[in-house]
């Protein structure tokens, strides 16, 4: 049985996702049954830099965005939401949602209801 965590993103490797096609994003995977003694979600910190990106996709289980650092529009099902500071963003599971390229540094927290990140199946809008 897991038990209570406390986690520093300082403390969770800076990653980088980036292809040509689809963006680029750097990630603090915070909380994954693959890295962390846990289960029910998997979390963690994206940040962009200005003219970053991240796709159209979805996936069967529904996200979290909760603003940290400036602000940038995120597309879910056709529709621009604005995450900034302190405001909260639900993906239902199953809708497109994407970044489009950001004006500035752009920084979120993001959980997911699955217990591991690497159990995500992505589907990107352009292979639907």
């Amino acid at each position: 049985m897991p038990r209570p965590l406390l986690i520093d993103p300082k403390d969770c490797a800076d990653e980088k996702w980036s292809d040509p096609n689809r963006g680029s994003y750097r990630y603090r995977q915070m909380l994954s049954s693959s890295v962390t003694d846990s289960d029910s979600f998997a979390a963690g910190i994206m940040a962009f830099s200005a003219g970053d990106q991240w796709a159209v996709h979805r996936h069967p289980e529904a996200e979290i965005y909760f603003g940290l650092e400036g602000e940038a529009d995120v597309e879910v099902d056709g529709r621009l939401y604005r995450l900034k500071p302190e405001t909260l963003l639900f993906i239902p599971g199953g809708s497109f949602h994407g970044v489009p390229p950001t004006p500035g540094r752009f920084r979120f927290f993001y959980a997911f209801a699955t217990d591991r990140l690497e159990n995500i199946s992505y589907t990107f809008r352009d292979e639907a």
